[in-house]
């Protein structure tokens, strides 16, 4: 009796210490009633803590009770990045871009002189006259993109300020896309290098998918599409796809 006692006072607390995470990163932007908003992340925390919703490998794991707590309390913060994902998603009615205050919009003409010790190399097509490499793939890549016909102009996105926002495991960060192209359809394409996927990276991309949709639904600044480059070779491809579309 008393160990059943414990085993659902140390559950509880898992789920209050949830969904209190989720309500600090929710409180700052709720208009409505806190302690209504309190009461619900408890509820919906904790229906989906007792669901089947999740995964535990190995399945040992999940149907030991104690192992599947210590699990859970573990991987706290992706349990919280989820559920706040979740009702983010679903309390979005429209979506509309947030310009900076000071500089709502940029251009390549604003770029300041500055300095680097890294490689770099003269380019055709982007508006700055070298392209800074972070890596021998980003090198590759650029070379692809100043001599591809289905490029207007492109370039290296640093020092530009081209920042999205994006929230994970409650802490906001500051996403800067690899490349910024322009089609010859006139499309922009935002283009990102990255190798193996982490969660981390699924979220960055999750909030460059947002903005590109609000920036769209705005319609001011033309159509934009975002794509991911998984290997030095595919990069053609993906240009003549975003043509295509």
């Amino acid at each position: 009796m008393l160990e059943d006692l414990g085993k659902k006072f140390r559950l509880q607390k898992i789920i209050f210490e949830t969904a209190r995470d989720i309500y600090d990163q929710m409180k700052p932007t709720w208009s409505g009633n806190k302690e209504f908003l309190l009461a619900q992340l408890i509820r919906i925390v904790e229906q989906f803590i007792v669901s089947d919703k999740i995964r535990i490998n190995p399945p040992l794991f999940y149907q030991d009770d104690i192992r599947r707590r210590i699990l859970i309390l573990l991987n706290m913060s992706k349990t919280v990045q989820h559920i706040w994902e979740e009702i983010r998603c679903e309390n979005t009615e429209s979506l509309e871009p947030i310009f900076d205050s000071d500089n709502p919009i940029r251009s390549t003409g604003d770029m300041r002189t500055w300095y680097t010790g890294k490689p770099c190399a003269h380019t055709k097509r982007s508006h700055i006259n070298f392209c800074v490499f972070d890596s021998t793939w980003e090198a590759s890549e650029s070379f692809e993109l100043d001599r591809n016909s289905n490029i207007l102009a492109w370039v290296k996105n640093d020092h530009l300020g081209f920042e999205v926002l994006y929230v994970f495991e409650g802490i906001v960060h500051k996403y800067r896309p690899d490349f910024i192209i322009r089609l010859k359809t006139g499309d922009y394409l935002v283009l990102e290098i990255k190798g193996q996927d982490a969660p981390k990276d699924k979220t960055k991309r999750n909030f460059l998918d947002e903005w590109v949709r609000a920036v769209n639904a705005h319609g001011g600044f033309g159509k934009w599409q975002w794509a991911v480059s998984k290997d030095p070779a595919d990069v053609a491809g993906i240009i003549e796809k975003s043509v295509e579309r």
